[in-house]
């Protein structure tokens, strides 16, 4: 008799210590993706970027589409400067969007091609992205979207705001007066997901961003 007491009691042990666990996994699971969306939202709500789709994949076209991307900058940066804020870089890009059309078909035009281009405001899937020293995780970002031709070449993306898509990509350094417009931007937690690649615990979390958002 004390047999089959002591078998019951064991598998009731074990049913309770597999249930505990369950819900353990469970609670971690919900309050991973409560982290991260908690977090992805903050940092997109913190920055407007810049998404160039090429007509194709030909040199040509990627090259236009380069050329493309640097007068819209060169504008974008002319109008945004002392803006402290994504909203009233996304205000400002609304007011002037007819001119980023016009400035990216005259530069197609001055090129020798007559591709047509879509301008779009809105919100899409950005990749993980790294600037320098500073690194977006994926997720969904406002942007500027200009689609050339056919846009079925490959994407360029970058951030307007806070103005990052001139960095140096070759000394890996963000210059401080952007990063100090970020961090203005971004709760402490967000600020060091995106800048400090040295922290073990902070890197776990951007990676854990990543898990969730890449497609």
């Amino acid at each position: 008799m004390n047999f089959y007491k002591n078998k019951s009691s064991k598998v009731k042990i074990i049913k309770t210590t597999l249930l505990i666990t369950i819900l353990l996994i469970a609670f971690i699971i919900v309050s991973a993706i409560s982290y991260v969306s908690a977090v992805s939202e903050n940092i997109a709500n913190s920055v407007f970027r810049l998404h160039v789709i090429a007509n194709s994949d030909s040199e040509e076209d990627q090259n236009l589409k380069f050329i493309v991307r640097d007068n819209l900058i060169e504008y974008m940066n002319s109008l945004t400067s002392g803006i402290s804020s994504k909203q009233a870089a996304i205000e400002i890009a609304k007011e002037h969007k007819q001119d980023f059309y016009n400035i990216a078909k005259k530069t197609i035009e001055d090129n020798g091609y007559d591709y047509d281009v879509n301008i779009e405001i809105g919100n899409s899937y950005f990749p993980t992205k790294y600037y320098g020293d500073i690194s977006f995780p994926a997720g969904y970002y406002d942007a500027l979207k200009v689609e050339i031709g056919k846009a079925s070449g490959q994407n360029w993306w970058c951030v307007m705001f806070p103005p990052l898509c001139f960095v140096d990509m070759s000394t890996g350094i963000v210059p401080e007066e952007s990063k100090e417009t970020i961090k203005d931007n971004l709760p402490e937690e967000e600020y060091a997901l995106i800048s400090d690649t040295h922290n073990n615990s902070i890197n776990f979390k951007f990676k854990l961003i990543e898990f969730f958002y890449k497609k």
